[in-house]
């Protein structure tokens, strides 16, 4: 067999429980890495297949390490191989790309069995996500809704509604927004987080007391899975 044949088929000489051990080690820190995740982020931000994708990207970058080793001939070859790759799910927000870019380093780094460089980092890197993470997150969970409102068309909601809205909710995120099918109003969707001296019946009533909505719906948002 030619030369440039042998060194891009000639396996790395890692021993199986090596690399057992060192895909077991990106599984835990990527595990963390999901878990830092989940506690730095609104929930309302968070994808729910994304902390799992991280963990899986750790284990699959620490996989593909072990597989280069320092073959040059055989990291082109990934490289060509993957880049027929195409992914079509746009990554939301700037901060979740760095944790992608935190579980592909953890597991490289795991991988080339530098295990302390993986702890280190993570030490580092999720107190600075603690740190920086929104008041909103840090503060006590607090109760999450899906509020829909019906107000008649044409009048400014920002105005009529703005103030209420602000006084009773932690935080609110508009979902979508259209007229009915009458044409007639305007229904609203906002993904709601009640304050905790508010209660849910509160302010519905207060929400149906203003001239000019229709109608008002409350309903629970589930739990994340933690």
């Amino acid at each position: 067999m030619p030369d440039f044949l042998t060194s891009v088929f000639s396996a790395p000489a890692v021993a199986p429980q090596v690399t057992a051990m060192r895909l077991v080690a990106a599984l835990v820190l990527g595990g963390i890495v999901a878990w830092v995740y989940r506690q730095t982020r609104e929930t309302s931000d968070a994808t729910a297949s994304f902390p799992s994708t991280l963990v899986l990207l750790a284990v699959l970058i620490a996989m593909v390490t072990q597989v280069i080793g320092d073959n040059v001939a055989r990291a082109f070859s990934l490289v060509g191989a993957l880049s027929i790759v195409r992914f079509r799910t746009i990554v939301r927000d700037t901060q979740d790309t760095a944790f992608v870019i935190f579980a592909v380093a953890v597991g490289m780094a795991v991988g080339a069995g530098a295990h302390w460089v993986a702890a280190i980092g993570i030490v580092v890197v999720g107190a600075a996500c603690f740190v920086m993470r929104p008041a909103t997150v840090a503060a006590s969970p607090a109760l999450r809704f899906t509020l829909t409102l019906r107000v008649a068309l044409g009048l400014d909601l920002d105005h009529m509604l703005g103030g209420t809205l602000d006084g009773h909710l932690q935080s609110r995120h508009l979902q979508s927004i259209g007229t009915n099918r009458q044409g007639t109003s305007i229904d609203m969707e906002y993904d709601a987080a009640l304050k905790p001296d508010c209660s849910p019946d509160e302010l519905v009533k207060i929400l149906y007391r203003i001239d000019g909505v229709h109608a008002v719906e409350l309903r629970r948002r589930p739990e994340p899975e933690v």
